[in-house]
């Protein structure tokens, strides 16, 4: 299974649990893991889904919240 990498403005757990949630409601996703110090996050997921559809996914927090999120 890939690993994804994004980089992702948090600045809390309340960010970095929305993250998990958002994500973790997409299809062929198994797991995510945030990590707001370092503003990271690492998605595992089937073969076919993409970093990018993973940043798609956040736009909508991310312009809510006021947060970047990018695909390095």
């Amino acid at each position: 299974m890939p690993e994804l990498a994004l980089e992702v403005g948090m600045t809390c757990e309340g960010c970095a649990g929305a993250i998990k949630r958002i994500l973790g409601k997409m299809d062929g996703v198994t797991n995510v893991e945030t990590n707001v110090e370092e503003k990271s996050v690492k998605v595992t997921a089937d073969e076919g889904v993409t970093a990018e559809q993973c940043a798609e996914k956040l736009a909508k927090w991310s312009a809510a919240s006021g947060k970047y999120v990018k695909v390095p």
